[in-house]
């Protein structure tokens, strides 16, 4: 798939201007691509990690979040919490939780996530944030940005180019990992 002319590819690609920022391009085909990615990802996370997401409605932001609940091994399904903000899956072994937020209806930045108490727990968990963009940056300086684009419009096309962006020291390595068969 072609780059999109959309809001989150320019955002990908001002990010990977960032001091020490890695950036990675993969190209996904399916759904079930999505969620097998998301499961790839979770065996480089640890506590303490902050993913944020972002894409267009129906980008695949949630269906990367469960195959990251999979891969980490948590307990319950893991749905959008657009509705309740966001949700708490305890791991089922010894792992990190996954504390999975949807920041869409969030209009500030940082002082109105105050009350989720992000902050607590991030030290211990996994934290996926979509639509996070300008609003939970200040959490950490090593954060990995996940940017989704899609065909836009009346389209089944189920195709997808991810970017990923790696900030901070924690994601030097990024690119050094093998992406195959999405790279």
């Amino acid at each position: 798939m072609e780059p999109q002319n959309s809001p989150t590819a320019a955002e990908a690609t001002a990010y990977g201007h960032v001091p020490g920022a890695v950036r990675v391009r993969l190209s996904l085909d399916s759904p079930e691509q999505m969620r097998a990615l998301g499961r790839r990802l979770a065996a480089a996370l640890r506590p303490g990690d902050l993913v944020m997401l972002t894409g267009e409605l129906g980008a695949g932001k949630t269906t990367l979040t469960r195959g990251l609940g999979e891969g980490l091994g948590v307990r319950g399904a893991v749905t959008s919490p657009t509705f309740v903000i966001a949700r708490v899956h305890p791991p089922l072994s010894g792992g990190p939780a996954l504390v999975h937020v949807d920041a869409y209806r969030l209009g500030g930045g940082l002082d109105e996530m105050e009350d989720l108490d992000l902050d607590v727990s991030l030290p211990e968990s996994v934290v996926v944030v979509e639509w996070g963009d300008g609003k939970v940056e200040e959490l950490s300086d090593d954060r990995l940005q996940v940017f989704i684009d899609r065909a836009v419009g009346d389209t089944d096309d189920e195709r997808r180019t991810v970017t990923l962006v790696g900030v901070g020291t924690r994601w030097a390595g990024l690119r050094n990992e093998s992406w195959t068969p999405w790279a």
